[in-house]
Formats: structure tokens, C-alpha cells, sequence
């Protein structure tokens, strides 16, 4: 069976000794389009569209932070031990979904803090861009022939050709539709509902989806992180997930209940 050949310049282009990645691209994009996606938000709902500008300060700053002392601490805690100046280097890559989410629910407590907003409102406008940036970011890993699937003979299987020849599930690929899918669907669900929901549904929603599709796809990816957790009968990704989806589900039965 022939499979379809992977073997894309992770490098978008470069000038002179400055290179400009396509995972850097889309990670930009990811957060332009959350930043216009939340301005829509905003003049719907007759908020300061001003105050778009400082939320998204907090959020880059958590999710940059986040995701690099996620990936750092949960799946390679040993190489970045014994260098920990290595913490630092984002540009060699190594950023974890799990810690960029914690880092960004933090930031935006500070942010609704200082701005004495709602926070569960807050958390549920903000899920719905959060779900598109995660399309984005996986397209970038795709690009980067990262975070692969496991060796298969599928029909749509794919060889990433700087990885190896052999033809793998695109994790990434399942991963980015799952994500884009569940974006349309918050995104329909608070144009049509956002007046008879209570705060916090959407937001609970959105970490059951999202964490349930984490969940799932787990099973066909390499294993990422540095140490064994077979134990756990399941991948680190995995366990980082059970929490992330329990509370979700809380969340969410909660909101209905109010």
C-alpha cells in the first residue's frame, strides 16, 4: 500500500541568519485569531474592548510559561534537572497542552481579579477561542512532523519522512479536526444559548470535549514523555488528562444544576 509522503521545510523562510518557523506562524496566528475572536465577544456583549489588550498579555505570558514548565516537569524532568538553564531555550521546542492550559486558567483568575470580572464568565468566552488555538498549534507540530502517531497501514496513514519511512497515524492531524470540530461547536452553542446558560457550562464542556479527544487520541501516539509509566497502564498524556476531564464534568453537571 502506498502511503502519502510527509517531508515539509519546518522552516517557513528566513532572512539572512534569522529563520521563521511555521510552528511560530501559526502559533502567532492562533493567538491573533483568539484576540479577534474575543473582541467579537466583546462588542457583542457591550464589554471595554480595551481591556482585550492586557487579557492577552496574561494569557501569552501563561500560556508560554505553562506549557514550557509543563513539558519540562512532566516528560523530561531528568534532562532539564541536570540542565536546568535549558528551561529557558523555548526556541528548541517542547511545549505541553496540559501545562499551558493550567498556566492560562491562572492568568486569567489575576486578570478577572484585577479587572472584577466573573470568572466562570471569563473561563466560558475564552474556552471558545482556547479550542482554535489548539487547531493551530497542532498544524504547526504537523509541520514540524512532531508529536507523531504510532506505526499503522491505514489507508490515510502518513510517512513523516524526517522521522522514519514508516507509514503512522497523523496524531497531529486527529488531534487538530477534533479541536477545530469542538471550537464550532462551543462557538454555536453560545451564539444560540449564551442568555439561558449559567456560567461555567461552556467552560465545563470545553475541558470534557477537549481532554476526552486528548484521552482518546493518546492511544495512537508515540510515547512522549522521558520515563516509563506503564505502570499507570496508560501515557503520561493520558494521566494528565483524567483531572483536567473529571473537573470538567463537575463544572459543567454543576452549572446545570444552578
Amino acid at each position: 500500500m502506498e502511503h502519502f509522503i510527509w517531508n515539509m521545510n519546518p522552516v517557513a523562510f528566513s532572512f539572512g541568519s534569522v529563520r521563521v518557523f511555521w510552528y511560530g506562524i501559526l502559533f502567532a496566528s492562533a493567538i491573533l485569531a483568539g484576540l479577534e475572536f474575543m473582541k467579537w465577544v466583546y462588542r457583542t456583549e457591550g464589554k471595554n474592548e480595551e481591556d482585550l489588550e492586557s487579557m492577552f498579555l496574561y494569557i501569552t505570558i501563561g500560556i508560554v510559561v505553562g506549557a514550557r514548565l509543563g513539558h519540562c516537569i512532566f516528560y523530561d524532568p531528568s534532562y532539564y534537572l541536570a540542565n536546568p538553564m535549558k528551561i529557558f531555550a523555548v526556541w528548541e521546542g517542547g511545549l505541553a497542552s496540559h501545562g499551558g492550559g493550567s498556566g492560562v486558567i491562572l492568568a486569567l483568575y489575576l486578570f478577572a481579579k484585577k479587572y472584577k470580572l466573573n470568572y466562570l464568565w471569563l473561563l466560558d468566552r475564552v474556552a471558545i477561542p482556547t479550542a482554535l488555538f489548539g487547531f493551530f498549534v497542532r498544524m504547526g507540530n504537523f509541520m514540524n512532523s512532531e508529536i507523531v502517531g504510532k506505526p499503522a497501514e491505514v489507508p490515510w496513514a502518513i510517512v513523516f519522512e524526517r522521522v522514519d519511512m514508516l507509514p503512522r497515524h497523523p496524531a497531529q492531524l486527529y488531534e487538530a479536526v477534533s479541536y477545530l470540530g469542538i471550537f464550532l461547536l462551543l462557538t454555536f452553542i453560545y451564539k444560540t444559548k449564551r442568555t439561558v446558560l449559567k456560567n461555567g457550562f461552556i467552560f465545563g464542556l470545553f475541558l470534557t470535549l477537549i481532554f476526552t479527544a486528548r484521552f482518546l487520541i493518546e492511544f495512537v501516539k508515540v510515547k512522549q514523555a522521558d520515563y516509563d509509566t506503564s505502570f499507570l497502564m496508560m501515557s503520561t498524556g493520558q494521566a494528565l488528562s483524567i483531572p483536567f476531564l473529571i473537573i470538567g464534568i463537575i463544572i459543567m453537571f454543576w452549572s446545570l444544576k444552578k
